[in-house]
């Protein structure tokens, strides 16, 4: 019998009244909050005077989180995860002074720390404008009950930004828990508990929508219950009001229990306007589902295949990525949505592979799963699909796939970034993380569509300016060897996570990326990581010399970037157009003074 998570009829279609927004807003001018940022190009004072009023369009938004550094969020000794049960207990072996507090992570698997996030807007050349504060409990204002969301802040993962269909909203995801709480991103969610899941406790993962004037509502959701949600984009055109997200389910025993199995991969959810308090979003409902089986492979971890993190629409398809976990294929997938054959297996890859379909449309609804069938086959139907030229290999046969961020410049070309494979090897002699520096694929791949072939294919590897490899410092941060790792504690970079884009009118793309790397830290997602910039000839198939990556900010001490996207309120269909009118006001006025 075919059945569907309970709260299906909540899928709604329809936007019932105006959006509530929680505020109000309270946005730091760039010259207040430059004293929270290094290596920041051309950050300055001297700012328009609505430049602290809220967001403007055509700027970047990048979203930060922000470690207190409190050595009394963990004592030494103290049984991790909190609330444990023997013999799932082990014992602190750090305080909870950063970063010495992530050396943890090798006691606790689970180990992490929620922290505030913080949303700062760019000027697209790196000049800070003003920063936003997402509401956390470490405001006076915030009780426990009102709206908040937190990240964990170890997580690399995690805060993710993407604008929603319309331009209007921004959307990323994280935790409804107060700050400076332990071992949230396994935790359990509320409706979906695994009573081997060694973390005890529970917490509801959150996604939070900001406009351009900065009010923030929020969704809450019983998904990714023993993992993170990564991702989300509001899909609120004609007529829709679902939000689509991606993220990893599961942190116990195998096998799972079904609540873990459903609530993994890619999800739909109505757009919430209740505060989180009044929020009942019972059973998670997912909207897409692929296994390893399509391709006539074996079957491995049932609920594994669907690890995502990447997240983008083009075209009216839904595509992501994975790039982590020994489960399931490391590659870039898209949800289809013409149809199934006759044998109930979908219209654009009845293989596994294949590529979206010309009547292709945005889903509305969730899938209609067999219950019965959720220990043995997963979430069926399947219903994504491997974009065809990307790799099938599967991903405990491969050390050279690590998929995180897409972005398509047009429907002929597609960047993807490559995070690296997280290898700390080190040589003292050169003063190289040497694994790192190796890589091939690690970078910003740049793919294109071969009609002739009817498949994608992998043009060239964009890596110079990353300076893989190669450590850097940052102020107050520590220079020697972790001892509990035995490797030095400076970050270098190892490739890079979540990216966004623009298309230039001169035929290039200007790309923006976050960066991920590799250090002797407990923990390298807490690496005070950078925002890179690079622009690119589109037309290009082979490396056109002389393009490189620019520096234009990089995490102070206690901080890490995240999410990267177009400030809420830029229209993506004249982008190009309104940056180059943006630019000749700036010199206009620059002119008159």
């Amino acid at each position: 019998m075919l059945l569907l998570a309970k709260q299906s009829e909540k899928i709604s279609m329809n936007i019932a009244g105006s959006r509530r927004f929680a505020g109000p807003p309270v946005f730091r001018s760039g010259l207040a909050v430059t004293l929270f940022l290094s290596g920041v190009v051309g950050a300055t004072g001297a700012l328009a005077d609505d430049d602290d009023a809220g967001f403007r369009p055509g700027n970047l938004l990048i979203s930060r989180s922000v470690y207190d550094n409190n050595p009394a969020n963990v004592a030494v000794g103290t049984a991790l995860p909190p609330n444990c049960i023997a013999p799932n207990c082990v014992t602190a072996t750090a305080d909870g002074s950063y970063p010495n507090v992530w050396n943890n992570d090798a006691a606790d698997a689970s180990f992490g720390i929620t922290a505030k996030i913080v949303l700062d807007q760019l000027r697209p050349s790196g000049e800070l404008v003003n920063s936003l504060e997402v509401p956390n409990s470490s405001d006076r204002r915030i009780s426990p009950t009102k709206d908040q969301m937190v990240t964990s802040f170890p997580s690399k993962s995690e805060i993710a930004l993407n604008l929603s269909t319309d331009g209007r909203v921004v959307t990323f995801m994280g935790y409804l828990a107060p700050i400076d709480a332990l071992d949230v991103s396994n935790s359990n969610t509320p409706a979906v508990v695994d009573p081997s899941n060694p973390v005890p406790g529970s917490f509801p993962r959150v996604v939070a929508a900001v406009d351009e004037h900065g009010r923030f509502s929020f969704t809450k959701t019983n998904a990714y219950s023993g993992n993170n949600g990564r991702a989300a984009i509001l899909n609120n055109t004609n007529g829709a009001n679902v939000i689509y997200t991606v993220g990893n389910a599961g942190n116990g025993g195998n096998p799972q229990p079904n609540g873990i199995i459903v609530g993994a991969g890619l999800q739909i959810m109505t757009a919430e306007q209740k505060p989180l308090a009044a929020q009942d979003p019972g059973l998670p409902t997912p909207v897409g589902s692929f296994s390893i089986t399509e391709l006539g492979l074996k079957a491995d971890k049932i609920g594994k295949d669907t690890n995502f993190r990447g997240l983008t629409i083009f075209n009216n398809v839904v595509f992501t990525t994975k790039g982590s976990g020994g489960n399931g294929i490391n590659t870039v997938y898209f949800i289809d949505t013409t149809g199934f054959d006759s044998t109930g297996k979908p219209l654009a890859c009845p293989t596994g592979v294949g590529l979206p379909g010309a009547s292709a449309t945005l889903p509305t609804a969730p899938i209609f799963y067999d219950a019965t069938k959720l220990q043995t086959l997963g979430v069926v139907p399947y219903n994504m699909c491997i974009l065809k030229g990307f790799p099938t290999t599967l991903a405990k046969a491969s050390t050279a796939a690590f998929p995180f961020g897409v972005w398509f410049a047009d429907p002929k070309t597609l960047y993807v970034s490559d995070e690296g494979n997280g290898t700390t090897t080190f040589d003292p002699v050169s003063g190289k993380y040497t694994a790192a520096a190796a890589q091939t694929s690690a970078g910003l791949q740049k793919w294109v569509f071969d009609a002739g072939l009817g498949a994608w294919k992998l043009a060239y590897v964009l890596q110079a300016g990353l300076n893989l490899g190669v450590p850097y410092t940052v102020k107050n941060y520590p220079t020697g060897q972790n001892p509990a790792t035995g490797l030095p504690w400076s970050p270098a970079a190892d490739g890079l996570r979540n990216i966004m884009g623009r298309v230039n009118r001169n035929g290039t793309a200007t790309i923006w990326a976050i960066t991920s790397t590799v250090s002797g830290n407990g923990d390298q997602g807490a690496d005070p990581n950078q925002l890179v910039m690079i622009t690119d000839n589109l037309a290009a198939t082979s490396f056109p010399a002389g393009e490189s990556f620019t520096t234009i900010q990089t995490a102070r001490f206690g901080e890490v970037l995240r999410g990267v996207s177009f400030t809420p309120g830029t229209d993506l269909d004249h982008l190009a157009d309104d940056h180059d009118r943006h630019d000749d006001d700036r010199q206009q006025h620059a002119d008159a003074h």
